[in-house]
């Protein structure tokens, strides 16, 4: 049986970092061409890494009731592509706004 449940959470979970984003102009309000290119890199990077996981022995997809069943590649879920992007997201907007919050700090500590 074939079920969403996984990858709907994962993209309402996506929606919720586009609001976030775009609410407080975190990271694609601000610099939208740098944060394509962060985005690239950082799922590059991990389906590299996912990749060479599998090929060594350890990852595997698991059985579950509540994913897809979409494979992009052998043991290689359709939902670890949305999971990926929401991490490298979810990185991108608390690495903005750790960032604005220090700037604060340190104004506040200068007066």
């Amino acid at each position: 049986m074939t079920s969403w449940a996984y990858l709907l959470a994962l993209t309402v979970s996506l929606a919720g970092m586009v609001i976030l984003d775009w609410r407080y102009k975190l990271f694609f309000w601000q610099h939208w061409r740098r944060a394509v290119v962060v985005l690239a890199v950082g799922l590059a990077f991990f389906i590299s890494w996912d990749l060479a996981g599998i090929d060594a022995g350890v990852f595997y997809r698991g059985a579950s009731p509540y994913v897809t069943g979409i494979q992009l590649a052998p043991e290689l879920p359709l939902e670890e592509v949305f999971f990926l992007m929401l991490l490298c997201y979810l990185t991108m907007n608390l690495f903005e706004l750790v960032g604005r919050a220090i700037s604060t700090f340190t104004a506040r500590g200068e007066r």
